[in-house]
């Protein structure tokens, strides 16, 4: 009986797509890209509450004080500051996670001497382009996407790392009664916990640092396509009017 030459072809190429993502899996502990992407999700939640405490306290006070038009050159100041912070992101995803991020298009058309600082000749032409330019707005969009992006990297680190050291460090700990690990493995009136499993001999603890370095390469890729997304996202939301979308 003759083989389905497409279905040959798609077997081949899932296998192919299998091989690769386990290959990166296995090495993910070996590449300088891992520690640059873990290093790229631990700024996230610092810098992504930094950028929404700003965004929220411009606009609010720009909001607030528009009345006295004070308002208004407040708002400007803090639409610019967004769009010079995700000129920033993208310094940081192109460093870390090694994508083509363009900075806002503001941003390479901007020159202090067009009058944007100081009113006067081109003073308005450069408040026009900073309002009607659309990554302006993407820009806020990744400032305040930050935050959210930050909150779910420091949950994704702090447990990945709580339960891979659990499981590692148990030949070693689990029969210490003055041991706290916290999340993950918690040793209480003697007995040492990972979760649901309770463990008291040290073949059950060998058999968990088996089972934390599995989860530390699983942990590792999951981080890393973590990082990959928020630099890719980063270097869309950035495209240029111009840039295919």
């Amino acid at each position: 009986m003759a083989s389905n030459p497409a279905s040959s072809q798609s077997s081949g190429a899932a296998e192919s797509t299998l091989s690769m993502a386990l290959r990166r899996s296995l090495g993910a502990p070996l590449r300088v890209q891992t520690y640059k992407n873990l290093l790229y999700l631990a700024l996230a939640f610092p810098l992504g509450l930094v950028y929404f405490v700003g965004l929220v306290v411009g606009v609010a006070l720009g909001v607030g004080l528009l009345i006295t038009w004070i308002g208004l050159p407040i708002l400007l100041v803090t639409l610019f500051a967004a769009t010079a912070v995700a000129g920033f992101e993208a310094a940081l995803a192109r460093y870390f996670g090694g994508v083509n991020a363009t900075v806002p298009t503001f941003l390479t058309e901007f020159d202090i001497s067009s009058g944007l600082v100081f009113p006067g000749n081109g003073f308005v032409d450069a408040v026009k382009r900073l309002v009607t330019t659309r990554t302006t707005w993407t820009s806020v969009i990744l400032v305040l996407a930050k935050f959210g992006f930050g909150l779910v990297s420091f949950v994704a680190l702090t447990v990945s790392g709580a339960v891979t050291g659990a499981f590692l460090t148990a030949p070693f700990i689990y029969d210490d009664p003055d041991v706290l690990l916290g999340i993950g493995g918690v040793v209480v009136d003697g007995d040492y916990t990972v979760g649901p499993w309770v463990i008291d001999t040290f073949p059950e603890a060998l058999v968990a640092s088996v089972v934390g370095v599995v989860f530390l390469f699983v942990a590792l890729s999951l981080l890393n396509s973590l990082a990959r997304f928020h630099a890719r996202y980063t270097a869309k939301l950035l495209r240029g009017d111009d840039e295919e979308m």
